[in-house]
């Protein structure tokens, strides 16, 4: 598994998630992953100080969904920032490509048309293993926890740089 290759001098995140208002949407395909990840962004978010009463939680159907719930809670102006869980399994045909590749850009472009940070929680993989190594509770890898900690960074980021800002697009 590919990891963090972190340089001296590289300063660490301050995550500071006190009063942010976050919302998680998670794909019900492939569930079993799914709420593995839930576990490690709720862990994430209360690590860094996030109230749970300030945490909102979706569930769509396929991480192919996932894009429009995090603009439709990203333009709601009721969050700071978005945290999306998935997981497409490569399997024996295109679709993994096709399904991969659009949730990726469609999560990228609802950040960039929002301003809303939104995280890329969904994993894409060759097999069950590797999205189980992804997926582990307190203490091992966790993309959902992951996740947690790019939010509460990227919208702090963005309230320092416009002060007013409160996730409204």
């Amino acid at each position: 598994m590919a990891g963090d290759h972190q340089a001296e001098g590289v300063p660490d995140p301050v995550l500071d998630g006190a009063g942010l208002r976050v919302a998680i949407v998670s794909a019900r395909w492939n569930s079993q992953i799914t709420l593995r990840l839930l576990d490690g962004a709720r862990r994430g978010l209360a690590t860094a100080g996030v109230a749970e009463a300030d945490v909102v939680e979706d569930w769509v159907p396929g991480a192919f969904e996932l894009p429009m719930a995090a603009k439709a809670w990203a333009r709601s102006g009721r969050v700071d920032a978005v945290i999306c869980l998935g997981c497409v399994i490569r399997g024996e045909t295109t679709h993994y490509e096709s399904v991969a590749g659009e949730c990726a850009r469609g999560i990228q472009d609802a950040q960039l048309d929002t301003g809303v940070p939104i995280a890329f929680g969904a994993l894409t993989v060759e097999n069950l293993q590797q999205a189980l190594a992804r997926s582990e509770a307190a203490g091992g890898h966790n993309v959902g926890e992951d996740g947690a900690a790019v939010v509460v960074e990227m919208a702090r980021l963005v309230q320092r740089l416009d002060p007013g800002f409160r996730g409204e697009a």
